[in-house]
């Protein structure tokens, strides 16, 4: 009996369980021996033996309790702090020690329990419950993530697929947890009325927050706290990801920062959005760059400001513009929409394959002719649409200073079918929604303004320029080409009853892998311009099209 109770002792970690499966630890066998309650899903379970006594790798779908086993002993070893046996258990090893010992010292999370759910194609979810220790301070800690199983290569072992989203569903790889003192004091974010601005009221600013912190917490005058957070890693950090705070333990005195947000049209934003994941908008005052309101469906990252995506046809009012100072396109003179337009290899093709015979720039513009446009890149130097985006519109200078992080677009310089590709927004043209809104506010004003959250008078800080404008005339016909498109050409359905001397564009995006394009829309109305996309969503008349001219109506 006494030689039981010492055992029983010994273990002070409760078995994780999965679907009724306990993994236990054999007692005297040490680490990585373990009983599976329900079928044999060992170390070394997934090679097999030849008929000459050669082990080979296993192939082929994971079994059930290939995965349910694999999962049991790194949950179960990173519940009773054997970090080493937990990182055995995954397909790098020596990452997971390394994020599993930081969880535990960096971040200072212990007495953590694992609850794991119903496995399901080789993912499984479970619930973390722990507690975050700070000198004399801690808070109970509670989230979701789930982990998912595969075949580790060369022996095909059973493995947890490594990434760090499976410590904490925040993490990228690279980036860790820590718990200190806060990187940046707290901010209280202001609309341009004074009123305080919370995710808890406006969701898709969660991000648009941290980004203020990070930019302005120690200048606005603030003290910082002390939190566990996320801590980016270099590539985070290439993609403009800020560090994000994960749970507060004491709080910091915040700092006071004035936005240029319009809460009611920030309010019109969200429901525009809201319950479309993959939609994301912005909407900007034309002739000064205020961000007047700012929106994503999904709320983990902030497509709208840092997205980076083909824009497609919206790209053809930054081509259109080329065109016409080149004097290769007039608005009222007779322009080609072929079915099929070859150049650099590549076979081009409209919409449906449709053409307009003896039609005017104008129609195809309006239209959205994609060999009006690709049948002028023998006329051009592969450099042209580059310049003319940095030049008129002040895109893809990366030097943009909104206030929170932002991609400033990317138009690089292209040769053969990849350029005549960009003149549409393929290729390697990438944008977002801030950039696209930029390009209709240009249109509008006849001047580039960079956007801006965040006045500069705040920080002294300074704003992108470009180094020209359009001719008037250029401007003109320009404006008419977009005026043209949202009374009577592919954006007419969506901007009906929008008035207010509008003009927009629509744009469709192909994506490799995805059934439908990404749908996209420009457009400005007044002193206002708006654009907007969704993801998979298919044309942009159809699908950002509504979104961008119903908060277009909402501004008045």
């Amino acid at each position: 009996m006494g030689s039981r109770r010492a055992a029983g002792e010994r273990r002070r970690t409760r078995p994780v369980v999965i679907g009724g499966v306990a993994a236990v630890v054999v007692a005297g066998a040490g680490f990585g021996a373990y009983a599976v309650y329900g079928g044999g899903s060992g170390e070394d379970s997934a090679r097999t033996t030849s008929a000459h006594g050669e082990e080979k790798a296993e192939s082929g779908p994971l079994s059930a309790a290939e995965v349910t086993g694999t999962a049991q002993r790194f949950l179960t070893a990173w519940q009773r702090g054997d970090l080493a046996a937990a990182a055995a258990a995954t397909d790098d090893a020596e990452a997971a020690k390394a994020l599993l010992t930081g969880y535990a010292e960096e971040a200072r999370v212990k007495d953590v329990t694992l609850t794991p759910g119903t496995a399901a194609d080789g993912r499984v979810p479970f619930a973390v419950k722990a507690v975050v220790a700070h000198e004399k301070t801690s808070k109970p800690l509670a989230y979701d993530s789930a982990l998912t199983v595969v075949r580790r290569a060369g022996d095909g072992a059973p493995r947890v697929a490594w990434h760090a989203a499976v410590v904490h569903p925040e993490l990228r790889d690279g980036d860790r947890l820590v718990t200190g003192e806060s990187g940046d004091p707290p901010v209280k974010a202001l609309d341009r009325d004074g009123a305080e601005l919370t995710a808890a009221r406006f969701p898709s600013l969660g991000t648009v927050l941290d980004g203020l912190r990070e930019k302005y917490g120690k200048q606005a005058g603030g003290t910082p706290g002390v939190e566990l957070r996320v801590l980016r890693g270099k590539e985070s950090k290439a993609a403009k990801v800020s560090d994000k705070p994960l749970l507060e333990l004491s709080e910091g005195t915040p700092g006071t920062v004035r936005t240029t947000l319009d809460p009611a049209l920030q309010d019109a934003a969200e429901k525009q959005v809201s319950g479309k994941a993959r939609a994301s908008v912005v909407l900007l005052r034309a002739s000064t760059g205020e961000i007047l309101a700012v929106a994503n469906g999904g709320h983990g990252f902030n497509t709208a400001f840092q997205g980076s995506l083909a824009p497609g046809s919206t790209m053809k009012v930054v081509t259109a513009s080329m065109l016409i100072e080149k004097n290769l396109a007039s608005t009222d003179k007779k322009h080609p929409c072929p079915k099929y337009f070859s150049y650099g290899g590549w076979k081009f093709q409209n919409d449906d394959k449709f053409e307009i015979k003896d039609g005017t720039f104008k129609a195809s513009f309006a239209r959205s002719c994609n060999t009006a446009f690709i049948s002028q890149a023998p006329e051009l130097e592969n450099d042209d649409l580059t310049r003319q985006a940095k030049e008129v519109f002040g895109l893809s200078m990366n030097n943009w200073s909104v206030g929170v992080p932002t991609f400033d677009g990317a138009v690089p310089v292209q040769d053969a079918a990849p350029m005549a590709a960009s003149l549409i927004g393929q290729g390697g043209v990438r944008m977002n929604p801030l950039n696209m809104a930029s390009v209709a506010a240009t249109v509008k004003s006849g001047a580039f303004h960079q956007p801006y959250l965040v006045a500069p008078s705040v920080d002294g800080r300074k704003l992108a320029t470009a180094s020209r404008t359009l001719s008037a005339g250029t401007l003109a016909q320009l404006r008419e080409l977009m005026s043209y498109t949202a009374a009577y050409g592919t954006a007419a359905k969506a901007m009906a009853g929008v008035g207010g001397g509008a003009g927009a564009k629509t744009g469709s995006a192909e994506v490799d892998g995805q059934k439908k394009p990404n749908g996209w829309f420009t457009a400005y109305k007044g002193d206002l311009a708006a654009a907007g996309v969704v993801q998979q969503g298919g044309h942009g008349g159809d699908t950002a099209g509504p979104i961008v001219a119903a908060l277009l109506k909402n501004a008045g």
